[in-house]
């Protein structure tokens, strides 16, 4: 009986030390190293936009993550990304976290999400001077018709969902949908509420279409590691406490951004 004992508290030490250990939470690991990684594109005005000849960052989503790091009592590090991988650079560890981004059920399956701190929706831009051939939605939705979206980007799976009888020119990252239309290359493109009313004041050749209303309404979030639901619960804390005390209210009159 001594032996069978012996044996199976052997056995039974040999199984535990089989066991994997828990991976470290982000938490854990941006509270030891002091900084907090962040994703970011550069190139959603008015959330994140990079300034070439300083390598700058500022914008809404800039302000978020630096009192989110501010009141974790680290600093933020913002690395370079693109959207077409933007979800891979949660999943790798090349970063902690990620900026504003649509929530969708196909970047659900690989990331998680934050809770949703803002919303936005999806309108069509065009030249000003082709207003008058398009007045809403189904204008474009024509085989004559070229609309661009950005590779990796909400946007392009909307394309292809809101004018299947459209051309669809899909850029990849550095270059944007909108400066196709600005070229000349696409008759249309497709973007937020938030971008679109930035575009139209910085490119006054620019026009929102006057749909009767935008599509898509979606809320944002920010891209967080799947299974790390430490670092999630953290996260959403902190939105919580923050959205009771007006922050995003207050960073959203600051930025100009329309519901």
């Amino acid at each position: 009986m001594k032996t069978f004992k012996t044996v199976a508290s052997a056995l039974l030490f040999l199984a535990v030390l089989q066991v994997p250990a828990f991976a470290q939470s982000a938490l854990q690991e941006i509270l030891s190293s002091g900084v907090l990684k962040v994703g970011t594109t550069g190139d959603w005005n008015p959330m994140t936009m990079r300034d070439p000849a300083t390598n700058a960052y500022e914008g809404y989503d800039i302000d978020v993550m630096t009192e989110l790091a501010k009141d974790l009592g680290v600093e933020v590090e913002f690395v370079p990304t693109d959207w077409k991988t933007l979800v891979s650079g949660v999943t790798s560890g090349k970063y902690h976290m990620t900026g504003s981004a649509s929530i969708s059920p196909a970047r659900a399956k690989a990331a998680g999400y934050s809770t949703s701190y803002f919303a936005l929706a999806t309108v069509p831009l065009v030249l000003a001077e082709n207003l008058e051939r398009f007045q809403d939605w189904d204008d474009l939705d024509k085989s004559d018709v070229v609309v661009a979206a950005t590779l990796g980007t909400t946007q392009e799976k909307q394309v292809k969902q809101f004018f299947p009888n459209a051309e669809h020119k899909i850029v990849d990252a550095p270059a944007r949908d909108f400066q196709e239309v600005l070229a000349g290359r696409a008759d249309a493109h497709i973007t937020s509420n938030v971008e679109a009313n930035k575009l139209v004041i910085k490119y006054p050749q620019m026009a929102i279409v006057p749909v009767e209303a935008p599509k898509a309404p979606t809320p944002i979030a920010m891209l967080l590691p799947q299974a790390d639901q430490v670092w999630i619960n953290y996260v959403n804390t902190w939105i919580a406490l923050k959205t009771e005390r007006g922050f995003f209210d207050e960073l959203g009159k600051k930025w100009n951004l329309l519901n």
